[in-house]
């Protein structure tokens, strides 16, 4: 066949699939959400193209001579086969497979497929689970290819036990500006027959995947804990640092990075992957208190995992993973313990008491403990909520029983006054501990300081405050715990005007997908619309930065927790001078997801333009741009370049800033699409 006969026939099916393509398109509508290039491409292009990746094994066997196949189906989104080599349809797709088993009465993988990795530190080398190379595709239909691999299964394999085929994929369409789209796939079987029993089911990609939006590595076409525990087993080990990437060990000492017993001791935790790159956890904080075991230990509900009760189960190498000063063998902290038999006869699952040697009650965080009486706050009323009148605020507050606390019972509390509501630029706090209060727990306080006299619009009155209270923790020891009661935000109007709300931006509950439990200034501060009050746009650390230190850094909210979750991404310093003159410094914290993922904290769309025309310039004494407009400031929260900040005063003027113009809604530069995947 001629070339110019082949490029005819190529011609010609491309024609085919397209004229498939746009008539399947014509009757179905496409699925794409606005983080993904896809929903801003023509629509001519998404016909033809028909980007995402779907892929399914849909058998595998391992013959009688170790020979191992697996049978996998490659389609787009809405079911039309694609083709590997990306001849008839858009972008080819790159293939790599994986073949492991469950050895019997073991618990974790085994696989067939390795390398030797050889360190060029140290010269030593390991054998690596790692993918299949050299193996053969036959293509069986559209779409179906079967994969062979050049790896065997050894002579004498057990038929019997749980056998597992991984492949992850990538389907290249950056030609199309539509990036690379990415898809993995498992697939259990038992080749002798009969129903799989044996799995590794500890935790579900579902839990990480509320952290880290879709769990991935490696550039991100192996997603899914499923895929990972393949490899990530005791049998693979880092030559170079001698560190174990069993999945049991790596996720729990990547979690503790900077909680590590090796790490405060100066050690550092490390990972050396491809290209000799090196990965270093030794400064990652999880964001909730790490005994939080539940946190990625489902036990119940949709993202339960059927073994997730294994975190119960004491053992070396779990246990080990984050106390990772213990020696076991030679009895250092620990007795000495030569395999796992004896873990729970101590260490079992549950005890009768908080902060008993079981693995719960070791695991109890005191903040948490059930010995807590608790602390509510209740609003009942306001008089003189006027401009230039000092208010009067009713409240109680009560333990979880209902019994009444004294204000002077309270180690802290205060009344915290804020306004407008169209973006908070005043705001004071007074302590209430001195509030006389009723037999049925009812206190009244007076502000001192009187609202406003120019004073128009909404305002918000919050009260935050905690006892302390002593506890008994392990061995019976006292432990000095603080009890905080959630913050009660009202807002109201000053001059009869319909109270007008302040904007809600993000929510707690997008923020405790990571934090669980998000409160700060010591548990004082619980409440998303509490923390805008203080942390506005005329705020500073000012009151705590020591001169030396100037210029001061902006705490306003905005600007500040992009800062913050952008910090190892950042280019300039981030230290904020917090209260007693404590240094928080933000320049290694790595946000779990994507940094572009803005909807993984706002809401209602509220990171698009434009703002709300009410909105105050901030003060961001230490940037590049002081005194920033509302989107400049929110912008250069993960902008910090001097490039960037050039671009936001070219397009910012006495009238304000042009921001709309290029990365309105409508815009070929709409800030959604800009941060699209």
């Amino acid at each position: 066949m001629t070339k110019k006969s082949l490029r005819f026939r190529v011609g010609l099916a491309l024609l085919a699939v397209l004229a498939v393509t746009i008539s399947i398109a014509a009757t179905q509508n496409h699925t794409f959400s606005a983080r993904d290039k896809a929903f801003y491409a023509d629509a001519r292009t998404i016909s033809f193209v028909r980007p995402g990746l779907d892929l399914k094994i849909v058998s595998a066997e391992v013959a009688a001579d170790g020979t191992i196949r697996a049978t996998v189906r490659i389609a787009d989104p809405k079911g039309v086969p694609l083709d590997r080599d990306g001849i008839v349809s858009p972008g080819a797709v790159a293939m790599s497979f994986i073949a492991a088993y469950i050895p019997q009465g073991q618990t974790q993988y085994v696989s067939y497929t390795t390398r030797t990795q050889v360190s060029n530190i140290t010269s030593k080398s390991a054998i690596q689970a790692a993918a299949d190379t050299g193996g053969t595709f036959t293509k069986t239909a559209d779409g179906e290819y079967v994969y062979t691999f050049r790896t065997k299964a050894p002579s004498g394999f057990d038929a019997n036990a749980t056998h597992t085929i991984g492949v992850y994929s990538s389907r290249l369409l950056k030609e199309f500006d539509l990036g690379t789209n990415f898809a993995s796939a498992t697939y259990n079987f038992v080749p002798g027959g009969g129903k799989v029993e044996a799995v590794r089911d500890v935790i579900k990609s579902a839990t990480c995947n509320k952290c880290h939006g879709e769990i991935n590595a490696h550039g991100g076409a192996r997603r899914g804990v499923e895929m990972c525990v393949l490899c990530h087993t005791p049998q693979t080990v880092d030559p170079d640092t001698g560190n174990t990437v069993d999945l049991a060990v790596m996720a729990h000492k990547i979690h503790a990075g900077s909680k590590l017993p090796s790490v405060q001791d100066g050690g550092k935790y490390q990972i050396i992957g491809f290209n000799n790159t090196v990965v270093d956890y030794s400064k990652v904080g999880f964001p909730p208190d790490i005994r939080n075991c539940e946190v990625c230990h489902v036990q119940k509900g949709p993202d339960a995992a059927s073994q997730a009760n294994r975190v119960n189960a004491a053992n070396r190498t779990a246990c080990g993973s984050c106390h990772d000063n213990i020696d076991f063998a030679k009895g250092d902290i620990h007795i000495p313990q030569v395999d796992d038999a004896n873990c729970t006869t101590c260490h079992y699952p549950e005890g009768v008491r908080e902060f008993d040697i079981s693995v719960k009650g070791a695991h109890t965080i005191p903040e948490r403990s059930t010995q807590l009486p608790g602390t509510v706050f209740s609003f009942v009323d306001v008089k003189d909520f006027v401009a230039g009148k000092n208010p009067t605020v009713t409240f109680t507050v009560k333990d979880n029983k209902g019994n009444p606390v004294k204000p002077s019972a309270l180690t802290a509390l205060s009344l915290v006054l804020g306004g407008p509501t169209t973006d908070y630029t005043n705001y004071w706090s007074e302590s209430a501990l001195a509030a006389p209060s009723t037999a049925d727990g009812r206190a009244t306080y007076t502000f001192t300081r009187p609202l406003p006299a120019d004073a128009k619009g909404s305002y918000t009155l919050s009260m935050e405050g905690y006892r302390t209270i002593t506890i008994r923790s392990f061995g019976n020891l006292p432990v000095t715990v603080r009890d905080p009661g959630k913050n009660f935000v009202k807002t109201f109007s000053i001059d009869n005007s319909p109270v007008a709300q302040r904007r809600q931006v993000v929510s707690l509950a997008k923020c405790n997908n990571c934090h669980i439990n998000l409160s700060l200034h010591g548990g004082n501060r619980n409440q998303i619309e509490a923390c805008v009050i203080c942390h506005n746009p005329a705020n500073t650390d000012a009151a705590r930065r020591p001169a030396a230190q100037a210029p001061n850094e902006s705490v306003h909210f905005g600007t500040m927790v992009h800062r913050i979750h952008a910090g190892n991404k950042q280019i300039r310093d981030f230290t904020i001078f917090g209260f007693g003159g404590s240094v928080n410094n933000f320049n290694s914290v790595g946000f779990p997801n994507e940094l572009n993922n803005c909807a993984a904290c706002h809401v209602n769309g509220s990171e698009q333009l434009p703002l709300a025309a009410t909105l105050s310039d901030v003060q961001d004494p230490r940037s590049f741009v002081p005194l920033a407009g509302p989107a400049t400031a929110v912008c250069s929260g993960c902008h910090v370049s001097k490039d960037a900040a050039t671009h936001f005063i070219r397009n910012s003027s006495s009238l304000g800033e042009s921001c709309t113009v290029c990365h309105g809604p409508a815009t070929d530069q709409a800030v959604s699409k800009v941060h699209a995947k």
